[in-house]
């Protein structure tokens, strides 16, 4: 039914009350566009025939179509001459501090603006005490290896006005904001450094971390000082520091023991009694209710704990064993001691642990690259460590974490693109099926080269997946000689992991070494996570060990040096960068294939083959054996990641080869 306009206008004007006739017009004109258009009626359902006569609703009527709504409410405006003088100092384009980034400005910005421009430090002219806890954790910044100095502290005159209550508030939640990133990792630009530093950084908001800092009230210094990490590594590091800057430790009355066996924990001895005397213990061990005193040369854990404390101030290793290096060190306690090591180079690698996450988390694998060892945590506790390899300085390891999804037991190992690009037209008229060892896998007008398992497998019986964009991942190898050496630089990015089944005794809960030993040579078989396990692959030079010892570790790919130069410390010139290793595009393939001829050729003696006649390796590391390839041309200077040929020696064949 069509309701004449006049009605409709004169309705519309009964429940607006006076309308300006501009707005009336264009009410009309829509009304004009309505009635016009057809409208499309759903029909009603019938009431049945003895339903009762529904009474008739007030008439409504229709709201006119609604605008979408916009995507974000706009800032509340200002209203009183503070607030107007904050938002006129946001539109002012004057950095508030050095090294903030647009990014956090903008989100200053929309901080303050959803609060319609209150400060948030300073209340009737004065600090408050939030304020003053930011304020006093920003000087402290150095007690974290960060620069004091790039956090500038706002002065606040004694009667400010709004213009210099809005600048001092905004430069204060600046620098919060300034030094939450950079304890989260955000000093550094890491591609400067390598483009294999490819940690995921968890940098702040700037509006979040405001709003966490407002709702902190005067515990704000604490919950900034938390952005800075948890870890037991950073804070041995953060404490060393704190040594190294504070007084010299007070010298000692030197003790001169005679000649004797090594203490250990229960034994008696007649030096004992010396010890508790030069430590100020009490002379003989204290009784309980179970037993009276003990012996005077009883070592027991009192005396023990002296020891390790002592030993742990002379940066022994704190085993709480009186050896005969602590009997020399107590004979020279004489000369005050100072903590080894540089501030350099701690704060370097105080700044390493901000590239992992803030909470490792009670489950994890950790591989400390330049110490070639791997580490994997259990609710907390060192569950197992191994020795590994790492790659060369020309195709290193990458560092970042990633999360282990599964397990592969006897894997294949497949001749990756870089390589069989350059097989592809010898292979292409090769008829045979297996060629060198390796299988030729044709799957429609495609053709990959497969490495079946077996204990030749470039691989190993075993690798351990997290996938990531480097292409690398843990795994077993055929080449265990390498394992005995000192320095194990010798992929080409993955990590080997010697005994790699007791890894996965530690990592795979319902897997026991044992059982996975049974699966060996039965066929490929992929072995999932219950959950998925963190992996760290980190770079080290500097660290507390678990007893306590601050050791230092060559610097493998020339790391130390940018890092202190992108820090502004001390030994990051000119001269240290040029020694870092040129760090060249991952290489294509090097080997180009000849078919296998058909006849059989004499074998060389064992005895006579040559260190790379049978190269090891795999998605990373494999390639086909020396005597069907010949070295190519590395024209392709395109990166790859992984290892695409890394030529090493097989072991001399010698008798049956054990599964570990």
């Amino acid at each position: 039914m069509r309701v004449p306009r006049s009605s409709l206008m004169a309705l519309a004007a009964l429940l607006t009350g006076t309308v300006a006739s501009a707005a009336l017009a264009a009410d009309t004109a829509a009304l004009d566009t309505s009635v016009a258009a057809p409208v499309a009626v759903s029909p009603s359902p019938t009431p049945p025939p003895d339903a009762a006569p529904a009474a008739l609703p007030d008439y409504k009527p229709e709201a006119p179509a609604a605008e979408p709504a916009p995507a974000a409410a706009a800032p509340v405006a200002p209203t009183d001459p503070l607030g107007a003088a904050v938002s006129a100092r946001l539109a002012d384009p004057a950095p508030l501090l050095l090294r903030v980034t647009t990014k956090e400005r903008d989100a200053i910005r929309a901080f303050y603006e959803a609060r319609a421009g209150k400060p948030l430090w300073i209340a009737d002219g004065a600090w408050t005490e939030a304020a003053k806890a930011v304020a006093a954790r920003l000087t402290a910044a150095g007690e974290d290896g960060l620069d004091a100095s790039a956090y500038t502290i706002p002065n606040l005159p004694g009667k400010p006005d709004e213009k210099a209550v809005a600048d001092a508030d905004l430069r204060l939640s600046a620098a919060a904001v300034l030094y939450a990133r950079d304890a989260r990792g955000g000093r550094v630009n890491l591609a400067a450094i390598s483009r294999l530093i490819t940690p995921h950084l968890d940098l702040p908001a700037g509006n979040d971390v405001l709003t966490k800092l407002g709702d902190a009230g005067a515990k704000a210094g604490d919950v900034l000082e938390g952005y800075n990490p948890a870890t037991p590594g950073y804070r041995a590091l953060k404490a060393r520091l704190a040594s190294l800057r504070g007084p010299a430790p007070a010298a000692v009355k030197p003790l001169r023991l005679p000649s004797g066996p090594a203490l250990r924990l229960g034994m008696h001895d007649p030096r004992v009694p010396l010890l508790r005397a030069h430590f100020g213990l009490d002379s003989r061990p204290t009784g309980t209710f179970d037993q009276g005193p003990g012996e005077p040369d009883t070592y027991d854990s009192t005396v023990a704990d002296a020891v390790s404390k002592f030993q742990r101030g002379r940066g022994l290793p704190a085993t709480g064993i009186l050896n005969v290096q602590t009997v020399l060190a107590l004979a020279d306690a004489g000369r005050s001691a100072r903590p080894t090591g540089s501030e350099a180079e701690l704060i370097v690698n105080m700044e390493r642990w901000r590239w992992l996450p803030g909470d490792l988390g009670p489950d994890y694998i950790l591989v400390n690259v330049p110490e070639y060892r791997l580490r994997a945590y259990r609710g907390g506790v060192l569950r197992d460590e191994a020795r590994v390899i790492v790659g060369k300085p020309d195709s290193r390891t990458p560092l970042f974490s990633g999360l282990m999804e599964y397990a592969v037991v006897n894997p294949s190992w497949y001749v990756p693109p870089s390589i069989l690009k350059t097989m592809a037209p010898k292979l292409a008229g090769y008829g045979g099926k297996t060629w060198g060892g390796y299988e030729v896998v044709r799957r429609g007008g495609h053709i990959s080269l497969r490495q079946p398992p077996g204990e030749r497998n470039a691989l190993g019986f075993i690798k351990f997946m997290f996938p990531n964009q480097h292409a690398v991942y843990l795994h077993d190898t055929p080449n265990r000689s390498l394992f005995s050496a000192a320095k194990r630089d010798f992929s080409h990015g993955c990590v080997r992991v010697d005994d790699p089944f007791r890894l996965a005794d530690a990592v795979l809960p319902d897997w026991s070494e044992e059982r996975l030993k049974k699966l060996i040579g039965k066929g490929e078989r992929t072995l999932r996570l219950p959950e998925k396990l963190p992996v760290h692959l980190a770079y080290f030079t500097a660290y507390m060990d678990d007893s306590g010892t601050y050791r230092t570790l060559p610097d493998l790919y020339g790391y130390d040096a940018p890092m202190r130069a992108a820090l502004g410390l001390p030994g990051g010139g000119g001269a240290a960068i040029a020694r870092l290793p040129d760090e060249a595009p991952r290489r294509k393939a090097e080997a180009v294939p000849a078919p296998p001829k058909v006849h059989t050729a004499q074998r060389r003696p064992a005895h006579r083959q040559v260190a790379d006649e049978w190269p090891t390796g795999r998605y990373e590391e494999a390639a086909p054996p020396r005597h069907h390839l010949r070295r190519a041309a590395r024209a392709d200077d395109a990166p790859e990641y992984g290892e695409p040929g890394l030529w090493t020696p097989a072991p001399q064949p010698a008798g049956p080869r054990s599964y570990w």
